[in-house]
């Protein structure tokens, strides 16, 4: 009976001193009031572990939650191991033993240690006071004390609740749908996933917009936004829930037809160095245009894109030979053979000095008033901003999946966002610990409210 007592008491409290049962429980009403006050089920703060968890939702911060919660459920698991299985000094299994439960335990107390700082942050953010609380969180004695006062006192309200956040995503995905169009790129995307650690993990969610033919946009968001992810969507080469309509016609169901419809330039240059660019071009032209095309045909293709990006005086010149604004014409050069009705570039400007990405983004320009459209991601869209139509902004919400947080014009995103500067927006949205203000959340339900209601 005694032993069911002692890890009854593991369990609720972790240890069996009366003062530390008591601030445990001063922790579970303050995480009731916090609970409550940010709209979740408040009930939730008496069962250990869920309470971590729910608490980091709250607060935004729901990966380190799971983490959170689970170290602290296995720190429970060894002291009941230990408490079960008394130590035996003359037993040489035991002693080795119980060598390996402290360095786990002494492992799991750093990344415990760790995580709770990191929740605790996103609950300093959630009330919106000052860093000065993180002192009193470190220590699980005081723990209970920013709780019971962000929890029970009325001046301190959470800047945002549970509830909000859910309605604003309802409203996306019950009414968020493109209209579709029979000249542009249409796309109706509900969830792109992937699978991590046996779990399904979603990457980008509800994200919808039409965008008309002969326009050039912005594609704008921070690390782990999703940016990379949604163009591989968009071109099909890496499948989501969702309906991508080029011109009318289903980029997925069409796909071998489709593909050669899209012209994608990574940001690395995929081309063999020892080549010249004429060579390049041909080669790529053998696979990028119809085997039906007369060769001369082919040729005169291959002289027309020369002639448009300025290749023709280089011509027989090595790739490795070429200054890197060469280099980068080259790989445009090569998805233009076929004359495709969507350009996507990651980051073509990377590694050029303003002359060259100028030049570079103006000849983008001149593709999208030909009547192409023009996707670019770029970390420097302020110098070349006055080319572009449009600018999708993709944010990473509390949840770590990407969203929509804008899209429309770029004096309709300055206008949204209240920043003059595309490089500020991104800030704006980025999170805290990533040097930006964190309020990916507070401008994915605002553009949900304004374009859904």
């Amino acid at each position: 009976m005694k032993t069911f007592l002692d890890v009854l008491l593991i369990l609720l409290f972790d240890y069996t001193n009366p003062a530390y049962i008591a601030f445990r429980c001063l922790y579970a009403l303050g995480s009731w009031s916090v609970l409550k006050k940010s709209g979740n089920r408040p009930w939730y703060a008496l069962i250990p572990w869920v309470r971590e968890y729910q608490l980091a939702r709250c607060a935004g911060r729901e990966p380190e939650g799971r983490v959170f919660s689970l170290v602290s459920f296995l720190i429970t698991l060894l002291l009941i191991v230990t408490k079960l299985f008394p130590f035996d000094p003359d037993n040489m299994a035991m002693i080795q033993l119980a060598g390996v439960i402290l360095v786990c335990i002494v492992t799991l107390m750093l990344v415990h240690f760790i995580y709770n700082i990191k929740v605790f942050a996103g609950l300093i953010e959630l009330y919106q006071t000052s860093k000065v609380w993180l002192v009193l969180c470190i220590f699980d004695e005081l723990r209970f004390i920013p709780l019971m006062v962000w929890g029970l006192r009325k001046k301190y309200q959470p800047a945002w609740k549970l509830e909000d956040i859910k309605a604003a995503m309802e409203r996306l995905a019950a009414h968020g749908s493109a209209s579709v169009l029979s000249e542009g790129l249409t796309i109706n995307l509900k969830e792109r996933t992937a699978k991590e650690f046996f779990k399904k993990k979603v990457l980008l969610k509800d994200i919808h917009m039409s965008i008309p033919s002969g326009h050039m946009v912005l594609l704008l968001g921070g690390s782990g936004a999703g940016k990379t992810t949604f163009v591989n969507a968009i071109n099909g080469y890496e499948k989501a829930d969702a309906q991508i309509l080029l011109n009318g016609t289903d980029m997925y169901r069409n796909y071998k037809k489709m593909m050669y419809e899209v012209g994608f330039v990574p940001q690395s240059e995929m081309m063999r160095g020892k080549d010249t660019v004429s060579s390049t071009l041909s080669d790529t032209a053998k696979f990028r245009l119809s085997k039906d095309i007369p060769r001369q045909t082919r040729k005169e293709r291959i002289a027309e894109v020369e002639e448009i990006f300025g290749l023709k005086p280089v011509e027989n010149s090595l790739v490795n030979k070429l200054s890197g604004g060469q280099k980068k014409r080259l790989s445009i050069s090569m998805e233009m053979l076929s004359s495709p009705s969507l350009f996507i570039l990651d980051e073509p400007d990377s590694g050029l000095d303003g002359v060259m990405a100028r030049e570079l983004f103006e000849q983008l320009r001149k593709i999208a008033d030909s009547g192409k459209i023009v996707i670019v991601i770029t970390h420097t869209p302020d110098r070349v901003i006055d080319l572009f139509d449009d600018v999708i902004v993709l944010a990473k919400d509390s949840t770590r999946t990407g969203r929509l947080a804008f899209y429309g014009s770029i004096g309709q995103a300055r206008e949204f966002f209240g920043k003059e500067k595309m490089e500020e927006i991104v800030k704006t949205i980025n999170r805290k610990e990533e040097g930006g203000d964190g309020l990916a959340d507070e401008y994915v339900m605002k553009y949900a409210e304004v374009h859904y209601g």
